[in-house]
């Protein structure tokens, strides 16, 4: 084993003494969990087998069962999980919802913007664009990422004005709503981005800001990383930094239907609407509201999960069945298995894993 695999072995040590330390954590549960299920997957990413897997998490019933990090990552190292930061906005959207900032998901998205007006491809098509269908990527824009289209983000980034980029992508030809209401998927930052914007004028605060209170502190989340357009606004269409607790932390508020101790943070109802399957995304995934949706599968049986998705791989899987989320986060960018290897890691480890516990094993106390 190399000496920063070794010494990524270390820090896991130090880490999970310190959470039995203000945890009260049973530590001989998590080893067993550990040296039973997982040794596979702590093997192969040292061996480079799975590559550049910076830290993986497995929490369940609110215990952590395994804490792993690789190379030169240590616990407060800040990863930028990318896309996966755009489901921190539909929370905050749906927190702006709640509060009546926002009055609905069908309120016209340009009626936010009336002081940039006029508009590129201004019309009818383009005014009836609405909070729903940012958050579905399912807009009347032109905007695909996942193809040389007007709106493609690659493009926004080259501009000095992201907003005013996004406000003016044209609209889509022959654009049409389904039988639920929903146009066709078509996977747009720009429209995440927008969403942020919103947010802001809604709320009269800057959208960092309105995440950091109404969401961030009280998961005890400190020095985020957010990235910012030329202008100073902040990306909520991803390319936030976090530490992996932040991401778990995160994914516990989700799991526990938006309920911390006993404060609510946002209602199960929006958690409902943004965890369902509103739109067949690709072969094996639904897209909720900037959330993705697909059934894990083991040997045994299928999982659903709910998780936040960016490139590189990066994953925060809730698993109501086990009461379970998981933490990959992975500097894998831009490769074409990508997404691939954190499938794998799932469902051939850590599912398993998670499997082979006996119902009514006494857990740890819950992680801080």
């Amino acid at each position: 084993m190399s000496g920063l695999r070794v010494a990524a072995s270390a820090r896991f040590f130090i880490a999970a003494a310190a959470a039995c330390l203000t945890a009260s954590c049973a530590r001989g549960e998590a080893e067993e969990f550990d040296h039973a299920n997982l040794s596979g997957l702590t093997a192969s990413t040292e061996s480079n087998l799975y590559r550049r897997i910076e830290a993986v998490i497995v929490e369940q019933d609110g215990a952590i069962l395994y804490e792993r990090y690789f190379g030169d990552t240590t616990p407060e190292t800040r990863i930028d999980a990318r896309s996966a930061g755009k489901s921190i906005t539909a929370l905050a959207v749906g927190i702006a919802i709640d509060r009546d900032d926002i009055e609905s998901l069908d309120a016209p998205v340009y009626r936010f913007f009336s002081d940039r007006a006029p508009f590129a491809d201004d019309g009818p098509l383009k005014n009836s664009i609405t909070v729903r269908d940012l958050l579905s990527m399912s807009s009347a824009l032109d905007c695909d990422d996942w193809r040389d289209s007007p709106g493609n983000e690659e493009k926004m980034y080259e501009t000095p004005d992201w907003s005013r980029f996004a406000l003016d992508i044209p609209t889509a030809k022959n654009y049409a709503r389904g039988a639920g209401g929903f146009g066709r998927f078509s996977y747009c930052t720009a429209g995440a981005f927008l969403l942020g914007r919103i947010v802001e004028r809604a709320s009269g605060q800057p959208f960092e800001n309105f995440v950091q209170s109404s969401i961030f502190e009280h998961l005890r989340i400190t020095n985020p990383v957010w990235k910012r357009a030329p202008n100073g606004e902040v990306q909520s269409g991803g390319q936030l930094s976090l530490r992996a607790r932040d991401f778990l932390a995160l994914g516990r508020l989700v799991r526990d239907g938006g309920v911390i101790g006993s404060r609510k943070i946002v209602s199960q109802a929006w958690l409902s609407e943004m965890l369902a399957p509103h739109l067949r995304a690709t072969s094996d995934e639904d897209y909720g509201y900037l959330w993705w949706r697909r059934t894990f599968q083991s040997v045994k049986t299928g999982h659903v999960g709910h998780y936040m998705s960016g490139n590189g791989g990066n994953k925060v899987v809730v698993l109501p069945s086990l009461r379970a989320v998981v933490v990959i986060l992975s500097t894998n960018y831009n490769q074409k298995n990508m997404h691939q290897q954190t499938t794998e890691i799932l469902e051939k480890h850590i599912l398993p894993a998670l499997e082979a516990l006996e119902p009514g094993t006494p857990r740890a106390a819950p992680s801080p």
